[in-house]
């Protein structure tokens, strides 16, 4: 029984017996099968973690205690070694985390042009605060510091897809149709939204296709490149190449 909601200080650390209880014997086969083809990618085995705990989180929507002995097991690992990497980067998530992650920017630029205003109120209408779930373990809501499309803040972002020029009013329609399972395409990127999961399998290196759906870039972005088109200009040739004429080829 997953506990979503609102999480306690303590409990962010705290590694539920729960999570700790082995998978069946069918998914942890399937689990073997692909952490042995994300380990051939690399020439040292234990360089192959990162991804490994995106695929732990592609079958438990977070990092449990099982996924932490998984990874240890097939690396040559400690457990100490492994939960040190899961609870450094935030895109691993110790406690469960909901079917969609809603990250909305609230640095400089986004602020500035509404994101504060944009997370006081799916905050407030979502009844959860930063990396905390709704009950129905639909949202993960969390605040983010920068989500690098500064050219289309304010911007939020769920499971890492753009959804450009938000406002309160159409965030908040976003996250009710993710949680009414209403279909919703990002932005810029995929043809439809995917879920944590499924994010997290293409995140530890399996491919889903989607890659060259949808815009890639929008016009704000190519603003300077067309631009640069127009006036005739061009990088200027660096000392390094200048001296290093074959650096290039």
């Amino acid at each position: 029984m997953e506990h979503y909601g609102e999480q306690t200080a303590s409990g962010f650390l705290t590694v539920s017996a729960e999570s700790k209880q082995p998978y069946a014997d069918d998914v942890r086969a399937r689990l073997h099968e692909d952490a042995q083809a994300i380990i051939a990618r690399y020439p040292v085995a234990r360089s192959a973690l990162l991804p490994m705990l995106h695929l732990v989180q592609s079958v438990d929507g977070y990092v449990p205690g099982r996924g932490i002995t998984f990874c240890a097991e097939e690396l040559g690992l400690s457990e100490a070694e492994v939960s040190g990497v899961a609870t450094f980067y935030t895109q691993y998530k110790r406690h469960p985390n909901g079917e969609y992650t809603v990250g909305v920017c609230v640095n400089t630029l986004c602020a500035v042009m509404g994101g504060d205003q944009i997370w006081d109120a799916v905050s407030d209408h979502l009844g959860v605060e930063h990396d905390e779930s709704t009950p129905d373990g639909k949202i993960t809501l969390e605040r983010i510091e920068c989500n690098a499309a500064c050219d289309f803040a304010p911007v939020v972002m769920v499971n890492w897809e753009f959804y450009d020029n938000q406002t309160p009013e159409s965030t908040i329609r976003l996250v009710d149709d993710l949680r009414s399972d209403v279909p919703v395409r990002p932005t810029r990127g995929p043809n439809r939204q995917c879920t944590f999961k499924e994010t997290s399998r293409v995140l530890a290196g399996f491919l889903d296709g989607r890659a060259d759906e949808g815009v890639g870039a929008g016009p704000a972005t190519l603003e300077g490149l067309k631009l640069a088109h127009e006036q005739g200009w061009s990088a200027p040739s660096s000392a390094f190449s200048e001296a290093n004429p074959k650096a290039g080829e």
